[in-house]
């Protein structure tokens, strides 16, 4: 029979073997539902609103890429533009608004370099304006939109964005119209690019490792994982730092480490990483995106609450 103390360590490790993962113990732990890290995984983001291209109004684009295409690829341009700042925009309206609509220009035309060498065939020598990047998209304010912004600066998060290549005589001239928006109606409005979580890495050594070995189980982790302390003369392997490790198991490749190291995650400490597209710092939307959550909840209870009890 396991001790108290055995069972409580079964508990909150999740052992990881030479092949694959594998859990110590199999009792169903209902004070650590999945369902809830699901929840916090989500965190609502596809709920959280942002800025982007909703129309398009072309006016002239002569060069290769179908309008069609063109406006796809400026809706899918991350905007950087606080959408706590608008309102949403009332469906059928055609005409934006100073509060719930940004503006944006591209106007672009390609035209020959008359200082060009004749022999040259690099297109950036022969062209002026044959790359047409996201940094050439200019905001063109709404309204009174430069007196309620003044120290706004609304543009594309990346300046290195190619939309289109041109050649001389081409040119693009468009109008695009931004609007605030949710991931959950389209990936244009989604504030991140990845949200993952991971359970924390748990390694410990369970002999001393020294010398020789103990430079192999360095090479063995990722960088800051192991640490190599001079102990009276000796090299002399520690853990430093576990949550950097991303647990690739290539110590169990090495016949004389693999049984002196154990590899587990603590089951109820969870890792969240969130990839922001830019458009809002990575906080921001965590911040808002629990708001969200917490919504969810209060208008659940309420819900609850209004039932009537039999």
């Amino acid at each position: 029979m396991a001790t108290k103390r055995g069972t409580g360590e079964m508990r909150d490790r999740v052992v990881l073997g030479e092949f694959g993962v594998r859990n110590v113990h199999t009792t169903d732990f209902p004070g650590n539902y999945p369902g809830y890290d699901d929840a916090w995984d989500q965190l609502r983001f596809e709920e959280v609103p942002t800025m982007a291209v909703e129309k398009v109004f072309v006016y002239n684009n002569t060069s290769i890429v179908q309008d069609e295409i063109l406006a796809h690829r400026l809706g899918l341009i991350p905007i950087r533009a606080d959408p706590r700042l608008f309102e949403y925009r009332n469906q059928g309206d055609e005409e934006g608004t100073e509060i719930d609509t940004l503006q944006f220009q591209l106007k672009i035309k390609c035209s020959r370099n008359p200082r060009a060498a004749k022999e040259s065939s690099d297109p950036n020598e022969l062209y002026f304006n044959h790359k047409v990047y996201s940094k050439h998209m200019t905001w063109v304010p709404l309204g009174n939109q430069t007196d309620l912004f003044p120290d706004a600066d609304f543009r594309p998060v990346h300046d290195d964005i190619l939309i289109a290549q041109l050649r001389p005589g081409q040119e693009i001239d468009v109008l695009m119209h931004c609007v605030k928006g949710i991931g959950k109606d389209h990936a244009k409005f989604s504030p991140v690019a990845t949200a993952s979580y991971r359970l924390l890495p748990d390694i410990a050594l369970l002999q001393p490792i020294e010398d020789e070995a103990a430079e192999l189980l360095q090479k063995c982790f990722s960088p800051g994982v192991i640490e190599i302390q001079n102990v009276k003369g000796k090299k002399v392997a520690r853990v430093a730092n576990a949550r950097l490790d991303t647990f690739s198991r290539e110590v169990f490749r090495h016949e004389g480490l693999k049984n002196l190291v154990r590899l587990a995650r603590v089951r109820n400490h969870y890792i969240f990483s969130v990839e922001s597209t830019g458009i809002l710092p990575p906080d921001v939307l965590v911040s808002e995106a629990i708001k969200i959550l917490m919504g969810k909840c209060q208008r659940f209870l309420n819900e609850l609450d209004s039932v009537p009890m039999e």
